[in-house]
């Protein structure tokens, strides 16, 4: 399973010449020019992805549906997640992400299912899923994988729920470009 931390995705974005704050425009763009669409299951973005995408004028051709599934009970039940596999690995797991993000693809007859899931904190973590710990899902419909995000240097700061959030937000994003220039 791919691992990206803070540095990694700072780098990775200033490698393609991204800036995080404008990130959006550039997948809504993608998306139009390739007629894809795009939808959002979020747990410890709390909606923060789909605000992304929705700021752009035009996002409406290329977003339909954003579920904000914080409970386990919303994410069994709207987006799919078996209950057995919440039980087995929790809501914050590489597999519920994998999950989330399918079913928001189904739910939605999208292209392009993404998810996250995580422990934004700054309390909540625990040492085998500590603050900072997200996972994100994405769904084609030909694959489905998960990402790790490794955003523990972020934890602990006066705004680390923030910046976590915000990175997990930019990490989706990016990986929205990479799938769009995969099927080019």
């Amino acid at each position: 399973m791919t691992v990206i931390t803070e540095k990694e995705l700072n780098m990775l974005l200033t490698n393609e010449g991204l800036d995080p704050e404008t990130l959006q425009d550039r997948v809504v763009s993608e998306l139009c020019n390739k007629g894809k669409r795009v939808a959002t299951a979020e747990s410890c973005t709390g909606g923060l992805i789909s605000e992304a995408i929705t700021r752009v004028s035009g996002s409406s051709e290329v977003f339909d549906c954003g579920v904000c599934s914080y409970s386990n009970e919303i994410k069994h039940r709207l987006l799919g997640v078996k209950n057995e596999t919440l039980k087995a690995y929790g809501a914050v797991s590489y597999q519920t992400a994998t999950e989330m993000a399918r079913g928001v693809r189904l739910l939605s007859g999208a292209d392009i299912g993404v998810s996250t899931t995580g422990i934004a904190g700054p309390t909540g973590g625990t040492k085998d899923k500590p603050v900072g710990l997200v996972y994100m899902g994405i769904s084609t419909g030909d694959f489905d994988y998960p990402v790790k995000l490794d955003f523990s240097s972020a934890a602990g700061k006066s705004d680390s729920r923030m910046k976590i959030r915000r990175l997990a937000c930019a990490a989706v994003l990016y990986t929205v470009l990479q799938e769009i220039d995969k099927e080019s």
